[in-house]
């Protein structure tokens, strides 16, 4: 799920931990990437967060499971539904407030 919010002069690595992810790095394409587990290491929540000019975009799924390579590339990753739902509407409603 893709969205955007307003920058509101906070800093990308604040907004990711205010929102209790954590970040790993940035990807080739100078997203922020960062994940929330919601228990162990998986399931977890999967956020890449971009600052451009006034916005922040968010790109947001659940990683069900590790990644597992081989001879086939297999995610299982929920990009909809109602969870990742809940989660956009929580991010929101924290920047927001």
């Amino acid at each position: 799920m893709k969205f955007e919010l307003p920058v509101r002069s906070l800093n990308i690595a604040n907004v990711a931990r205010e929102l209790g992810y954590r970040p790993l790095g940035y990807t080739p394409d100078g997203e922020m990437n960062c994940v929330r587990p919601l228990g162990a290491d998986y399931p977890r929540f999967h956020l890449y967060l971009k600052e451009t000019g006034d916005m922040f975009l968010f790109s947001l799924h659940l990683d069900q499971k590790r990644p597992s390579y081989g001879r086939e590339t297999a995610h299982s990753g929920d990009y909809d539904g109602e969870v990742i739902e809940d989660e956009a509407r929580r991010i929101k409603e924290k920047l927001q407030s």
